[in-house]
């Protein structure tokens, strides 16, 4: 299992367009992906899960991929999140 921690420094947080992006990007994948948030864990390749976490600007969230193919998930969905959403 594979597991970053990345903290949100978009002025809007996740919200529609990058929540489409992660999760289209974890889709990708066959390995089990989520978003854990206070305290909640969502499956990242759920659109109405990420956006029920209504993760703001400032946040820390951790995301873990768990599967045959973790290293790839994890390095792709890194990129995403650095693109646009936080480091």
């Amino acid at each position: 299992m594979k597991e970053k921690t990345f903290n949100i420094t978009n002025d809007t947080g996740i919200h529609a367009r990058p929540a489409t992006q992660l999760v289209n990007k974890a889709g990708q994948f066959s390995s089990d992906i989520t978003l854990e948030y206070n305290g909640k864990s969502v499956n990242l390749k759920s659109i109405m899960g990420v956006m029920s976490l209504g993760v703001g600007k400032g946040a820390e969230v951790t995301i873990k991929a768990d599967g045959s193919d973790e290293d790839e998930a994890m390095n792709a969905i890194e990129e995403v999140v650095k693109e646009g959403l936080g480091e």
